[in-house]
């Protein structure tokens, strides 16, 4: 069995647990998906101020990712948004079904759990932590660096994003999130919005640690495109981004987009850095919008996966670990 763990969050986290759902037929996969819980905008944003829940668009457009081939209308269902002026407007009913099953149960790891189950979901999803946060960033705009506060604000900033911090600042991470990735044989950061959905699983302290001392093996998938929040930044960007909020982390593998990346160069020699090999793969959708095509996704993340294999026991490895960096 190859423990996966994936960080993430919205669209980008949706389509790598699709590739991951889809090699399981290939692959003993077990998958955990870890998600963040910053959102403040739309249905998420309302339920969060209204009923003071965790927000729960991204979790559940991670269990729709991960749910069972015959529970596809159950799936549909989740993802059904009401139209319309009226009060439920807006809402999915899936943020409904969670913030339900989250009063219910009085836990959301239950409550998610409890979702997988009506979903036969393939694995696991999980908050980075049981409480909500605030996502603020400093951002430069007109010369002058403003504060900015709320994921949703961040994201579609029109300014030069310099940092993002966490409000709190330390939360207490979810436990069983802590003990994925102590098991983990990979854990996977992006695709995604960087700075609101993969920097934020770093910026936990007790994550940040057990991510530093896990063995697991480390993927970086990198985005298509440049969204709002990193405008102008290049792929190399991303990277060195990652290294900016920490240090002191090692990657074995960096996945790109061929075409995406234009001139490998820098990309490369930002995954050095990072102690990582680039491996360069169509890993898009054929209508040239920058999307991640999971089947491709899946295509390109296989023999990475499948060629180290899984870890024997708690902090060794399969027989091939002189193949690290090199499947």
């Amino acid at each position: 069995m190859i423990r996966v763990v994936a960080f993430g969050g919205g669209h980008g986290l949706s389509a790598s647990l699709r590739a991951l759902r889809s090699m399981r037929g290939d692959l003993k996969l077990d998958i955990t998906a870890v998600v963040t819980v910053a959102d403040d905008g739309g249905s998420s944003g309302r339920l969060r101020a209204e009923r003071g829940s965790l927000p729960p668009g991204d979790l559940r457009q991670a269990l729709a990712a991960l749910s069972g081939e015959e529970r596809a209308l159950t799936a549909e269902l989740l993802q059904h948004r009401f139209a319309g002026e009226d009060p439920l407007a807006g809402h999915t009913v899936g943020n409904l079904m969670l913030v339900g099953l989250m009063e219910l149960l009085g836990d959301p790891v239950a409550a998610l759990d409890h979702a997988a189950g009506l979903l036969d979901a393939c694995g696991r999803v999980l908050p980075m932590t049981r409480t909500a946060l605030e996502i603020e960033a400093q951002v430069l705009l007109d010369g002058n660096v403003i504060t900015v506060r709320g994921q949703h604000e961040v994201a579609v900033t029109a300014g030069d994003v310099r940092e993002v911090r966490l409000r709190p600042a330390s939360p207490p991470a979810c436990a069983e999130v802590l003990e994925a990735v102590r098991a983990a044989d990979w854990l996977v950061f992006g695709p995604g919005s960087w700075f609101t959905s993969v920097i934020p699983h770093l910026l936990v302290p007790e994550l940040r640690r057990a991510i530093v001392a896990s063995d697991a093996r480390r993927i970086v998938a990198l985005n298509l495109a440049a969204e709002k929040e990193t405008a102008g930044l290049s792929h190399a960007d991303h990277l060195a981004a990652l290294m900016s909020y920490m240090p002191e982390l090692r990657v074995d593998v960096v996945l790109a987009d061929d075409r995406a990346v234009g001139d490998p160069g820098p990309v490369e020699r930002a995954a050095v850095a990072l102690g990582a090999r680039l491996v360069l793969a169509p890993v898009a959708v054929d209508d040239d919008t920058p999307r991640h095509d999971p089947a491709a996704l899946a295509a390109a993340l296989q023999p990475i996966l499948g060629s180290l294999g899984a870890r024997s026991t708690r902090g060794g490895r399969h027989d091939g670990d002189d193949s690290r960096g090199q499947g």
